[in-house]
Order: structure tokens, then sequence, then C-alpha cells
């Protein structure tokens, strides 16, 4: 086989793994957008993966490309890229994503990717490989977005209790049952808005390494665009049932409104974020608000035990994944 002909192929499986870990990102990420509306009994888990599902792709409409410029050209140096980076970054994400699956733990997928860049940039090129700006901006995050999502949503928790409290439990169950709709379609199009554009970002980042694309232009390919996001709602269809029952039942009992409380206080975080082009995690965002909404209630509402294994994937995530990236991107470099 000529080596142009080599190169292409090369290419072209790496962009089939990076549509295969974003189908994983919403199939795992799918408990982040369904597991309060699920959990509440407002909607059947075959409704709700659908429901969540057109507001992930629907979000193509709305966000402007911010995150996945951050993932493409701010994570790694662009000269230090090359498809044997990029083949290591997904190993190392994909990996990552099928080990937390299987116990059911709700980590993050984009951090994952991250993580991912991070360990083969280190393993070719060392710290001169990385962007510390976009890394740390990254980092931050993971304590910004669920202390955003914690506050959030327990402020939203606060004021509706004062509101409706002279209502009946009836009526406002009632009321937050129709309103927990929007609220979950809020929180799918921000997690469609945010997670895609990784994706988006490191198939972008692996066209410019291989010269399919410049490093100046402005947005990626549209048929980039468009496959990330029809994979990443084809995942969230087909739904992580491992992790909603942790994410809506194991964290803290919700109703309702709790769960019309944290979806809002969860969709206003990833909005923010997303504008700002800082790739957050939505299970950290989710998690974040969910036990705000508990707290609220009085302190052992909250399973906190089941909280703190979930802080510690979080924490795990970024090392973990670039392990893991680093050995792969050694291996390939023995491959071909």
């Amino acid at each position: 086989m000529e080596p142009v002909q080599a190169a292409l192929w090369v290419v072209i499986l790496l962009v089939a793994m990076a549509l295969v870990f974003d189908f994983m990102n919403g199939f795992h990420d799918a408990a982040n957008s369904i597991a309060t509306v699920v959990s509440t009994g407002v909607l059947k888990p075959s409704h709700a993966v659908l429901f969540a599902a057109f507001f992930n792709v629907a979000a193509v409409f709305v966000f402007h490309l911010s995150v996945a410029a951050t993932v493409g050209k701010g994570i790694i140096e662009a000269d230090m890229v090359g498809t044997h980076v990029v083949f290591g970054a997904l190993v190392g994400a994909i990996v990552w994503n099928l080990i937390t699956w299987y116990y059911g733990i709700p980590s993050s997928s984009s951090h994952a990717l991250i993580g991912g860049l991070v360990g083969a940039g280190l393993a070719k090129g060392g710290f001169s490989a990385l962007i510390a700006s976009g890394i740390l901006k990254t980092v931050a995050f993971i304590v910004i977005s669920p202390l955003l999502g914690f506050l959030l949503g327990s402020m939203m928790m606060v004021i509706v209790a004062w509101i409706f409290r002279r209502s009946s439990p009836g009526n406002v169950d009632g009321l937050f049952r129709k309103l927990q709709l929007v609220s979950a379609g809020a929180y799918s199009l921000g997690h469609g808005g945010n997670d895609a554009q990784k994706t988006i970002g490191i198939i972008w980042l692996l066209l410019i390494a291989t010269g399919y694309a410049s490093v100046s232009d402005g947005v990626p390919p549209t048929w980039v665009i468009v496959s990330c996001y029809a994979a990443i709602g084809c995942g969230t269809m087909f739904g992580g049932w491992r992790i909603v029952k942790t994410m809506g039942q194991k964290i803290t009992k919700l109703k309702p409104v709790g769960g019309f409380c944290a979806e809002s206080g969860g969709a206003i975080t990833l909005f923010v974020a997303t504008v700002l082009g800082v790739p957050v995690s939505t299970t950290h965002t989710i998690t974040g608000a969910i036990v705000g909404v508990g707290s609220t209630q009085r302190a052992s509402a909250v399973r906190w035990g089941v909280a703190g294994n979930i802080i510690w994937a979080w924490f795990l995530t970024i090392p973990a994944s670039a392990l893991v990236a680093a050995v792969a991107y050694w291996i390939s470099l023995q491959l071909y």
C-alpha cells in the first residue's frame, strides 16, 4: 500500500475511533440528562432517552464552537500533535469510560479525553507539548462546575420552597412534573452543546495535524460537526442504565420539584461554561446540583459515602486516562 494511502486509512480509523468515543460519551453521560426525570417518574426511561437525544442534537443550532476550539487548539501545541498522539488520547479516554461504566461510576468522559490528550502529549514532547492556560482552565472547572451546580441547585430549591410554601404538595408535584420537562430539555441541550464539541475538537486537531485542515481555519469541516452531534445523540438513545441508578437514586431521593431545581442549576452552569469555551464535565455539574438540592432538606438526605466515591473518580480521571494514553502512544509507535 502506498504511504499516502496508508496515512489516509490511519486518519479514517482515528476519526472512526473518535466517533465511537462520542457515542460512548452519549451512552455514558445519558444518565446525567435523564436520571432525575426518570427517578422522579416524570418520563419512562424509553421516552426519556429519546427526549434527551433530541435536545443533544438540537444543540448544534444553539451554541458556537468555543469548546471545540479549546480542545482542538488549546490543550496541546498544534505542531506536537500527530496520529500517534490522537490514538493514545482516544484509547486512554475510551478505556477509562469502559471501566467507570462497568462499575456504574459517573465519571467524566470530557476529562478522560483531556487526560488522554495530556498523557499522549507528555509521552511525545514532555511538558513543552502542553498549553498550560487551557489545561489549568479545564482543571479549575473540575471544582468550579460542581460547586456552581451545588449553589444554583440549592438556591433554586430554597427559592421555590419559599414561593410555594402555602401550596399543597399535590399541586406543587403536578406543576413541577410539567416544568421538569423544560428543565430536562435545557440540561440535555447544554449536555449536547458542551460534550459533542469535545469530539469535534479532537477530530479537528487530527485533521490539522495531518494536513486535511488548516490551523487558521475558524471552524472545522461541516461533516465533522454533523457526525459528532449525531453520534452523541445516538449514544444517548441507548442510555447508560448502570449510572442512571447511581445518579437518580443513590445520592439522594428526588421529587419533581427537586429534579427541576437540579436540572435547572446544572443547565445554567453548562450554558455559561459552553459560552466561555470551557470543556466541563456534565457529570460533575449535575452531581453537584443533585447534592445541593438534597442538602437543602437535611444533611442526612444526601448519601455522602456515594458522593465521596464519585468525587474520588473525578480526581482520578485525568491522571488515570493520561497514564493509559501514554502507554497507548508508545504501543502505537510499535504498530505503525
